[in-house]
């Protein structure tokens, strides 16, 4: 279980103190998939960074099962449970996928165990356990090569920062079964995902609506989903894709 408790950011910009975050408090619990969402520039992406420890709050604590992270940095974090993928996953050239999932996994598994992990996220492991984790790959096959290295890891929290950015549609539908399948194999870890749409949202347990740097809303898929929809604040369409 991951607590934020009233968690502040503070930046300067410009000579300004600029605030981004303003006393948040959220529980995300032990098998849940939690979708965080709203506006644009409301907070989303900086919670999810300063969950990862890729920012540090300027007030406020963050426990994961009750041990205190707040001071942790990004490796000591991951070490702790907590896994993040990025907005743009990262290309490693030289490094075939094979070897980034041992190292996502911590030991050296087996071939067939890191093709197991290419086959949960829907990816045919001979066709990409030898491949160089470069150019050559597409946006979408990275974000699935990126949540395999996340299975391996086995973290006690993932965090995905708007996972259907910069992919085709084809792509962000197999996105969300990876989704759906992680969702049913969590027990005693936990979700979140950063997300705008609609078809994310709908697949989450709880929803938590951040503007503003507060949270606004929070509560079950089916009380929050409908007012999300209601308002025009969900989109049905992938944006972003190429």
């Amino acid at each position: 279980m991951l607590e934020l408790q009233h968690l502040s950011f503070r930046v300067d910009a410009e000579g300004q103190d600029k605030e981004i975050l303003d006393d948040i408090n959220l529980v995300i619990p032990n098998g849940k998939l939690i979708a965080i969402t709203g506006p644009n520039g409301g907070g989303k992406s900086t919670t999810a960074r300063i969950i990862a420890g890729i920012e540090k709050p300027t007030a406020g604590r963050i426990l994961l099962d009750g041990q205190d992270v707040t001071e942790l940095g990004v490796t000591e974090r991951a070490r702790a449970g907590i896994a993040f993928a990025f907005q743009q996953p990262v290309r490693f050239k030289g490094i075939k996928v094979r070897d980034l999932i041992r190292l996502a996994a911590g030991k050296n598994i087996s071939t067939g165990e890191a093709c197991s992990y290419l086959s949960a996220v829907g990816l045919c492991a001979r066709d990409y356990i030898d491949r160089e984790v470069n150019a050559s790959l597409s946006g979408g096959e990275l974000k699935r090569i990126e949540i395999a290295t996340v299975l391996a890891r086995g973290s006690r929290l993932s965090v995905f920062d708007e996972p259907e950015a910069g992919i085709d549609l084809w792509s962000f539908q197999n996105l969300i079964e990876v989704f759906q399948n992680m969702r049913k194999n969590i027990s005693d870890s936990s979700i979140v995902i950063i997300s705008h749409q609609e078809r994310i949202l709908n697949i989450a347990d709880e929803i938590v609506v951040l503007a503003g740097g507060k949270i606004q809303k929070q509560g079950g898929r089916d009380e929050i989903l409908p007012e999300l929809l209601s308002s025009g604040a969900a989109r049905q369409t992938c944006r972003g894709a190429v």
